[in-house]
């Protein structure tokens, strides 16, 4: 590895990248933000919830509906999904093309179109595209033109305003999700032993994490921490916490699973937060928050960095240049963002997930729950999105 922190690995983004900057330690602070968001972005896409993934939508406390949190990402429930086939698409491609082309045969119209661009004319994807809505559902565009091209291909679409042939997927997704996804790092400045506003962003995740879920967290008189399901009757279903979580992941009773939400952090840099066996307050305070807090270590972040940022195969070239445009002093469109992607990036993070999936998983310490893999959050995930829940939400 060429850089042996993360610290070290920004003072070189700091100084080779962002030069320009009135204060480049802190764009470059700003910068390995922006990975970790991509970095967790491309791991749900790896999973194959993709379909399921919302960004920065504003999730509701439990009965609360008047205070709402944006989060980084949420997990919906699927209803639908209708795969279509544009043909000679002129870009950019909008909402208001999708809706005149099929509208009428697609039943687009049960939905209220926004005014958004899902493919620029400079071929830059907005990811997880919300083009209808109404009460309950969401309308999603998802573009799967990438499945099975190959990067020749994507470099001639890099050419002109026209796509020979586009495929499309329209998600109908449930508003209601079934996760969440937050992702918090401070970065640490010079001569500082750790990152001023470390303690405000703890508690701010821990406070999200325990009200958008219908089960709650409480401490008996041992400290033992139980789980408390509200239901419709008044009463509360209380059991030990990790009996209660296995029970709702495993049940199918919409009472239990209509609010619940499965709660997940994702934190980093050691020099702010520690590790899972060295934790400070600020981290003690996520992981008796969230359902579920992965630390995504040093040496993870880097080997991204190193692989893709930094990297000089050629298969990966298309990821770096996007992020240089997205970074230079001269800018005038991010391409290498969680919600803004250059079309041929994406491509390539996705190949390099999907390749590496073992190997990435591995970035992450699973703080809580203790002596549990990420393998087992994966399989929650994929359970939870299985669920029946045209029934459970009806």
């Amino acid at each position: 590895m060429a850089y042996d922190s993360v610290d070290k690995m920004q003072t070189a983004l700091a100084d080779g990248v962002f030069s320009y900057a009135k204060d480049r330690k802190k764009a470059a602070g700003r910068c390995l933000g922006t990975f970790i968001e991509i970095i967790t972005f491309y791991l749900l896409k790896s999973w194959g919830v993709a379909p399921s993934v919302g960004i920065e939508r504003g999730l509701a406390e439990y009965k609360n509906p008047a205070i709402t949190h944006n989060v980084e990402y949420s997990l919906h429930p699927v209803a639908d999904i209708d795969r279509l086939v544009i043909n000679d698409c002129d870009l950019p491609l909008t909402t208001s093309k999708i809706f005149r082309q099929f509208g009428d045969t697609h039943h687009l119209h049960s939905f209220e179109e926004t005014t958004r661009h899902l493919l620029t004319k400079e071929k830059i994807l907005r990811n997880s595209c919300v083009i209808g809505e109404k009460e309950h559902q969401l309308l999603v565009g998802l573009v799967s033109i990438l499945e099975g091209k190959g990067q020749a291909e994507l470099h001639k679409l890099k050419h002109g305003g026209t796509i020979q042939s586009l495929e499309l997927d329209l998600v109908t997704q449930y508003r209601q999700p079934y996760a969440m996804f937050e992702c918090k790092r401070v970065g640490v400045e010079d001569g500082m032993k750790k990152g001023p506003q470390t303690i405000e962003k703890a508690k701010q995740g821990a406070y999200v994490a325990r009200t958008v879920s219908s089960m709650q967290r409480i401490r008996t008189h041992s400290g033992a921490v139980h789980g408390v399901l509200p239901k419709k009757d008044g009463t509360l279903y209380a059991k030990p916490y990790d009996e209660l979580m296995a029970e709702i992941i495993a049940s199918h009773d919409p009472e239990l699973l209509r609010n619940f939400i499965l709660t997940v952090g994702v934190v980093s840099n050691h020099g702010n937060w520690f590790s899972s066996d060295n934790m400070n307050k600020e981290l003690v305070v996520l992981a008796q928050s969230y359902d579920w807090l992965l630390f995504l270590t040093d040496e993870g972040l880097a080997e991204f960095i190193y692989d893709i940022v930094l990297s000089k195969k050629t298969e990966v070239q298309a990821a770096k240049d996007a992020f240089r445009r997205s970074y230079s002093a001269d800018k005038t469109k991010n391409s290498f963002t969680k919600v803004q992607m250059d079309l041929s990036a994406d491509k390539v993070l996705q190949d390099y997930f999907r390749a590496n999936s073992k190997r990435i998983e591995s970035w992450f310490n699973v703080i809580t729950p203790v002596k549990q893999p990420m393998t087992t959050l994966r399989k929650q995930i994929a359970t939870l999105s299985k669920k029946n829940w045209a029934e459970i939400l009806a």
